[in-house]
């Protein structure tokens, strides 16, 4: 009989950079009260969750969401591993300017007027994530923009570290905390394409199962836990 590992791979809380609608790759900023509340009420929404490990980026947005998400839980005792792997893709040049200047110029380079037109047509899978972020790389004046080819490489490296080391101990349930878009990287290709209908929002939770060597993406942008959460916190 094989052992599974339950992974549950979550965006981080809202940041600054988030609420000044700046461009924040390998740019970091501290979470807002509302990206603490965020995670904090995800913490609520796993209390039946028990967690074995958890691992987050190196960015610091990350592991603030990781240590609010276990002290809400009343899991802060558990190990926490930072891996570079899992970061969000590099915007290059783009990184801390408007989002509206970064998404607009990569419309434009995939031949669309108008950026909500473009990302209709990414949910409607008319064009992908790896034709937008590929576009993006190409149109950074400072070659430092990351291919979504090479996002997908080290965070499908990462999982599958992650996985192989835990699945040792036999089954569990691991806590990943990462970022929209390198989670989009690392999922869409095992599977989480067919069940990818809405963008991620902060602390949206992707269930991932690992079995025989094999993943299978259970669900993508899942927010019922962090709405589980309001509700206890409600009544705290």
């Amino acid at each position: 009989m094989s052992n599974k590992l339950t992974i549950y791979v979550a965006r981080h809380g809202k940041t600054m950079m988030n609420s000044l609608d700046r461009v924040q790759g390998w740019c970091d900023s501290p979470l807002t009260k509302e990206g603490i509340d965020v995670a904090r009420y995800l913490g609520y929404g796993f209390d039946t969750i028990n967690f074995r490990t958890a691992y987050c980026s190196d960015l610091r947005r990350t592991a603030q969401t990781v240590k609010i998400i276990l002290g809400a839980k009343g899991q802060d005792d558990i190990p926490v591993v930072e891996l570079a792997g899992l970061r969000e893709a590099c915007f290059g040049s783009f990184e801390a300017d408007f989002n509206h200047v970064m998404w607009h110029n990569a419309a434009l380079y995939l031949h669309y007027t108008s950026v909500d037109d473009m990302l209709k047509d990414i949910l409607a899978k008319k064009i992908s994530y790896k034709e937008v972020l590929n576009g993006i790389k190409e149109i950074d004046k400072m070659g430092m923009a990351e291919s979504f080819s090479q996002v997908e490489a080290r965070t499908q490296e990462s999982l599958k570290e992650i996985a192989e080391n835990e699945i040792q101990n036999g089954e569990g349930n691991i806590l990943v905390v990462a970022h929209g878009m390198s989670i989009l990287a690392m999922l869409l290709g095992l599977g989480g394409d067919r069940l990818f209908t809405k963008p991620l929002e902060n602390a949206a939770v992707c269930k991932v199962v690992y079995e025989n060597g094999k993943f299978v993406v259970e669900s993508m942008a899942d927010m019922s836990y962090v709405e589980k959460g309001k509700s206890i916190a409600s009544k705290l």
